[in-house]
């Protein structure tokens, strides 16, 4: 979403209003990391960054505001190789990957785009419900779903055939909800990743039961003078082969190949 807005309506669900528990907290078992940075990576300084893939040697980045809105794909830290621009009054958000397909949501436009991962082309677009934030694809017992973030506490499960709502869980830690889950990554060892919107925290989730098992503090990335001209951090990509991740953020002159270690 609009990283200069205020909060909007969306944000108000039924578990609660804002961040229900202080992020930094180490109780209720939540291990706490930092992001140890391994490589770093040149990034589209224009690029308001709202979702991140990587398969094979492709990533893949879609990029927010009306008008502005994208979807490219090629190496990370060069120009893309393939570019999809989306017409006003479409907003960009959350991407993800499900085999032949690559889904990308909208934030209030209640759009979901199905697009060949590989021309960027658009294939059908699909309604749903509430605003689009963050996307990712997980495989759970044998079976694949969409896991899709509206900026509330609420995770909701999808098809990734028919983007029809299958379920979905509450984040929450301690008992209280964590809101503002934004961008996703659905990483190999079966967590969701999860930026926490107006902050420098990504959070790791049990997608079993919705409950945070680590904050991670990804402050401090950018120089002071970088920072003044950014926005805040979102995007996070498993890097395939690797326990590492690509993040970045909005507006960010420099992607980071990180590692996850104890704080």
């Amino acid at each position: 979403m609009p990283a200069s807005s205020p909060m909007m309506s969306a944000l108000d669900d039924t578990t609660g209003t804002g961040p229900g528990v202080p992020l930094g907290s180490s109780s209720h078992g939540v291990q706490l990391l930092r992001a140890q940075v391994r490589e770093t990576f040149p990034h589209d300084p224009l690029a308001f960054t709202q979702g991140l893939e990587f398969r094979g040697g492709t990533l893949y980045e879609s990029t927010g505001l009306v008008g502005q809105s994208s979807l490219r794909a090629g190496p990370p830290g060069r120009p893309p190789t393939v570019y999809a621009e989306l017409p006003a009054p479409l907003f960009g958000e959350g991407i993800t990957l499900a085999g032949d397909k690559l889904w990308q949501l909208t934030w209030r436009n209640g759009i979901a785009i199905e697009r060949d991962p590989t021309t960027l082309a658009e294939r059908r677009r699909v309604t749903y419900e509430g605003e689009g934030w963050g996307l990712c694809h997980q495989r759970v017992a044998d079976q694949e779903r969409l896991v899709m973030s509206d900026g509330t506490s609420r995770l909701t499960f999808r098809d990734p055939k028919t983007f029809k709502s299958t379920g979905g869980i509450s984040v929450r830690q301690g008992g209280q909800p964590v809101t503002y889950i934004n961008e996703l990554e659905c990483a190999p060892d079966g967590s969701i990743y999860a930026n926490v919107y107006l902050t420098d925290t990504i959070v790791r989730i049990d997608p079993h039961t919705g409950a945070v098992t680590a904050q991670i503090d990804a402050a401090g990335l950018l120089t002071a003078s970088e920072a003044d001209r950014a926005e805040q951090l979102n995007g996070i990509a498993a890097v395939p082969g690797t326990n590492e991740f690509l993040i970045t953020g909005k507006h960010w002159p420099r992607m980071f190949q990180v590692a996850f270690v104890p704080a």
